[in-house]
């Protein structure tokens, strides 16, 4: 099933992985290993990230490929605005459509590392809309062997950019990539549900109306959750968490599993349209969450039972 189809389907929530490329070979075993651990749970998709200012294209690429030939899960790249021409997007669409890649997450991106004062006005791509109407141009063009093409996802922020602190204008960029043509939002992380839950009440008054799939990452370590705060600013950190990973910082991450499973419960309940777990590129967290909501796989919240 193409996962534009999946996804708007109403056939019960999507659960989904996100992995980054390695960095050497210990790491590219450790992430292998763990994709082959997750595999089982049978996810909607999994995800590739796509390192600041394209710097892990090859990278991500590799993963990307990697994943589609030895395994039959669905496959997500990233793909960045920052400092690609339209040939070169062009040519990696190109080269996921031949490997049979039938999704990807549109971003704007941050700059190359270090570069302060990039000026992002001369990428061709200014903002993520634009990136979404060129891939919807490329499924157009019929260059893709599914005649379905991309499916397109964007990133969502349900306590805001800290790029953007007008969180009215924060709607009216997310509505523009949604007009564009994009498919379906994944969301940052989170720890509030009722952030998100407010989030997605927004974007029905906006008039946006495609699936919005909910980011978790379980805090597994107190220098984790400190580099979380740094990669996703803005993000709050409630005082319950806090509280509860503070009394007992040698139990950190059952304290983290159990902080998210108890967040996926409650936005199963709330109907979520999905649920994407930031893993870190480890699979304890996640196989432990599952097994928290009672789930063999991810196939148990179809209404059917199967995805094709």
């Amino acid at each position: 099933m193409h996962l534009r189809e999946r996804l708007q389907s109403g056939a019960g929530p999507s659960l989904s992985f996100e992995f980054f490329p390695p960095k050497n070979e210990q790491a590219a075993s450790a992430l292998y290993q763990t994709i082959r651990e997750l595999e089982p749970y049978r996810p909607s998709f999994v995800s590739v990230t796509y390192g600041a200012g394209g710097s892990t294209r090859e990278l991500t690429r590799e993963v990307v490929l990697r994943i589609q030939h030895e395994s039959r899960i669905p496959t997500v790249p990233h793909l960045t605005c920052v400092g690609h021409s339209r040939e070169e997007v062009w040519n990696i669409l190109d080269q996921y459509a031949r490997a049979g890649v039938r999704a990807v997450l549109a971003l704007r991106g941050d700059p190359p590392r270090g570069a302060k004062d990039y000026n992002r006005d001369a990428d061709v791509f200014r903002h993520a809309a634009d990136l979404v109407t060129f891939i919807r141009e490329y499924n157009e063009s019929g260059r893709h062997p599914d005649p379905d093409g991309f499916a397109i996802g964007v990133a969502g922020f349900p306590e805001g950019h800290p790029a953007t602190p007008n969180r009215l204008r924060e709607m009216d960029f997310l509505k523009a990539k949604v007009d564009a043509g994009a498919d379906y939002i994944c969301t940052q992380l989170f720890f509030d549900n009722h952030s998100f839950l407010d989030y997605r009440e927004r974007c029905l008054l906006a008039g946006i109306k495609v699936p919005i799939l909910a980011g978790i990452m379980p805090v597994t370590s107190l220098s984790g959750m400190n580099r979380m705060a740094e990669l996703s600013g803005g993000t709050c950190f409630p005082a319950r968490l806090l509280k509860r990973a503070g009394s007992n910082p040698d139990a950190i991450q059952e304290v983290g599993i159990q902080y998210a499973s108890s967040q996926c419960a409650e936005l199963l309940d709330s109907d979520v349209d999905g649920i994407h777990f930031y893993t870190l590129n480890q699979s304890r967290a996640t196989r432990e969450i599952y097994r928290n909501l009672g789930l063999k796989d991810s196939l148990q919240l179809l209404e059917h039972g199967e995805d094709k």
